[in-house]
This record gives C-alpha cells, structure tokens and sequence, in this order.
C-alpha cells in the first residue's frame, strides 16, 4: 500500500501544480485586449464624421511594451511615470512631445512619443511647482506655466531653466488660463480670483488689464480658460457666468454666447476652450462630461462625451488644446489621462477639368 499511496500522492502534487500552472498561462495566454476604437467617431453615420477618436495616454505604460505573460508570473507592476491629477495640456507643433501639468505631482509631465518615454519636465530651485495648472509653447519653445499657489506665470526653456517669473508685481489672484498671440506679441493670463485678463508682451512687460467682476457684457466672473482664434480675437471661458466672451486684442468686449442649463449650447462647469483651423469653437465643460464645438456665431455644432472611463467619455475633463494639424487633446482629470482626437475637415469637392 505504501508505494500506491506513495505514487498517489505525487500524481496530486503533479495535478495541482498543473492546475496552478493553466490558471498562471491562461492569465498570461489571455491578454488584456484594449478596445478596439478605430470606428469611434462623431457623430456616428450616416452623418458625416467631424472627430476621431485617436489615441489616451495615462503613463509610460502607454508608450511601453509589457510582456504579459512576465508580468503573470512574476506579479510584475507596470512601471514608469504615471498622471495623478491632470490639469492643462499642450503640445509641440510635430506632435511628438506632449506636455501636461499635474496638480498632484506638483510638476509638468512630458510625454516623448518618439523616445517612447514618460517624464517629469525637470525645474530649477526658482521654477519649483506647486500648483500648475495651464500650459503653452511659443514657437521658441519656451514653456508658459501658469501656477495658481505661486500666483504667477512661470516662463520655462526647454530644459526647464527659469527665464521670467509674472505676477508678483500686478498682484494676480489666481493665474488659470493663458494664450499666446505670438503675431501681435502677445501673453494674457486669466486672473480668476479678480476676474479680469492680464496682459504682457512676450518679453514679459505688463501692458494692460480688462475686465471686473459682474454679469454684464465685457464683465467677469471667474474666467478660467482662454483661446485665440484665426483672426486674433480672444476667446474667454467665463466660468462664473456659464458662457463664452469674445474680445479683441485690445480688450474691447465683441459678442458673448452660452447660459446655464442643462440643453445643448447650454453650460455648467465650463473649463477648457480651444479653436481649430476653421475657427469652431470646443468647450469642455466638467459638470457634462463633454467637449461642445460651436461655430463663430456660437451655434452649437456638436458634443462629444459623456461620463464613463472608456475612450471618448470623461470625468471631470478640464483642459484642452488643439494643435496646428487639428488634433485635439482634452484632459480628462479624475481618469488621470489626456486623450486625443482629430478633427475632421470637411471635403471641398473638385470638378475634373
């Protein structure tokens, strides 16, 4: 009886580690299997599509190979930088560096499509973050921060070495938005705490301030996000007051559109806003979960989102930037990642001659 209880009892050791062994290889077998989104656009057909679903990007787990069948076995992590609390966002004009201020990590994080990497923009002493929360590029480079703790505007090199520090003398509230006007050298910052824009030459040279509290046109409440379209007007997320103002370059007040609610055009949280090459206007709203694109007379066009955590739904979406090839990058804040679509022009049609 001894050798049969003997070859029993290995013939169970044999069939347990095999059972151990399936569950382990059939993880691993089994890949996570992202979904397949390249039919997700807006709207759906027969409609002609305006936007495409592109691509999310949360860490350097999405720009890095991961051997899963590794990472079963050994219970390995995905390693590598990741987005905590996303904030702003912008881009470089080739589309392959990827900036985005985190209010968690205190810090700008870069996404190096083309090194495939994740990381922290590293900042000297006097470019310390605390609480970044817009980000732009000027065709030089250099990165403008907004950091709403520091109260001021933080002009960065490429590396990361501070070249200009603004605020501190006019007395800013709260930097949120800004924008760059690089044709008429231009910088305006919203200052949310006092409800008005500020502006600066590129150099840093204050110039001049618009703007007070209240619901009248041309007042404020708690502007946030600022956009400029084609023709160099300014483009004002006034929060506050659940609607979108237009100003000149000078700061004279030209139409204003949107109003509480809860109906399409309509506003709730209104944060991020961005204009593409045909000058279609993209307010993200954080109370709807959604991205609406109205045309320059402010009628509503389209929206995109809802809340959810797949691709094109949001949670808490904040800001928003749209490059010069129409993509579109939209952070999407509490799913700690930003993702991007593109816009879709419309076909102009040509008669063979």
């Amino acid at each position: 009886m001894k050798p049969y209880r003997s070859e029993l009892m290995r013939v169970l050791r044999v069939a347990c580690l095999g059972v151990t062994l399936v569950g382990l290889f059939g993880c691993a077998a089994t890949p996570v299997v992202k979904k397949d989104t390249s039919g997700l656009i807006w709207p759906v057909p027969p409609e002609q599509p305006r936007i495409r679903f592109v691509a999310e990007y949360h860490g350097q787990s999405d720009l890095s190979e991961r051997d899963e069948l590794k990472a079963a076995l050994l219970g390995e992590e995905e390693a590598g930088l990741a987005l905590g609390k996303p904030y702003g966002v912008a881009a470089s004009p080739d589309g392959k560096l990827i900036y985005v201020t985190d209010t968690k990590l205190h810090a700008v994080v870069v996404f190096d499509l083309e090194k495939k990497e994740v990381r922290p923009l590293k900042t000297d002493a006097q470019g310390a973050l605390y609480v970044p929360l817009e980000i732009r590029l000027d065709s030089k480079g250099r990165l403008f921060v907004t950091d709403s703790v520091r109260k001021e505007v933080l002009v960065l090199s490429p590396e990361g070495k501070t070249l200009l520090a603004l605020g501190k003398q006019e007395e800013i509230g709260r930097p949120t938005g800004l924008v760059l006007d690089e044709a008429r050298n231009r910088l305006f910052v919203a200052d949310t705490a006092k409800h008005r824009i500020v502006v600066y030459d590129l150099a840093g040279k204050y110039l001049f301030t618009f703007g007070e509290r209240g619901s009248e046109p041309g007042q404020m409440n708690y502007p946030v996000n600022l956009a400029l379209d084609s023709d160099g007007m300014l483009l004002v997320s006034d929060s506050g007051n659940f609607r979108v103002q237009v100003f000149d370059g000078a700061g004279k007040f030209i139409n204003t559109f949107g109003q509480l609610g809860d109906s399409y055009g309509s506003f709730s949280r209104p944060k991020g806003i961005a204009v593409d090459s045909d000058n279609n206007i993209y307010v993200v709203d954080a109370a709807f979960n959604n991205f609406q694109i109205f045309n320059r007379e402010g009628k509503i066009l389209l929206f995109v989102g809802r809340l959810g955590k797949e691709p094109g739904m949001f949670w808490l979406p904040t800001g928003v930037f749209i490059d010069g090839n129409d993509r579109i990058y939209v952070v999407d804040s509490i799913n700690e990642r930003v993702q991007v679509f593109q816009y879709l022009k419309e076909k102009v049609a040509t008669i063979d001659k």
